[in-house]
């Protein structure tokens, strides 16, 4: 078992995991994280989104302000990780094509 996935990290999934709304990831993100940290991680899935759709890490670097190494680790998990940024691309694309999506989520 990798050192990141134990029983303390489980619990977190966990708790995500009973978010019914944006508003309600929101409250627990901005308790559990610093902004920055949040920044950051939005930035990184904002960087998953473009190199799925193959845009060049230069505008990616850009459009971010990540590092050319942290764009690049990004790039190394979304083609080449636990297919997670993968995963939730994919439900997302299936959800934006359905008109009853996001109801609620505000």
């Amino acid at each position: 078992m990798a050192k990141w996935d134990n029983k303390k990290t489980e619990d977190l999934m966990k708790a995500v995991l009973v978010l019914k709304t944006v508003n309600e990831v929101k409250r627990f993100f901005r308790d559990l994280l610093t902004e920055q940290e949040i920044i950051e991680f939005a930035r990184r899935w904002q960087a998953a989104k473009m190199l799925s759709k193959n845009i060049p890490y230069t505008q990616v670097e850009k459009e971010t302000g990540l590092s050319s190494t942290t764009v690049a680790r990004v790039s190394k998990w979304l083609n080449k990780g636990m297919n997670g940024y993968k995963l939730v691309l994919k439900r997302l694309s299936v959800h934006h094509h359905n008109p009853s999506f996001g109801k609620g989520l505000r």
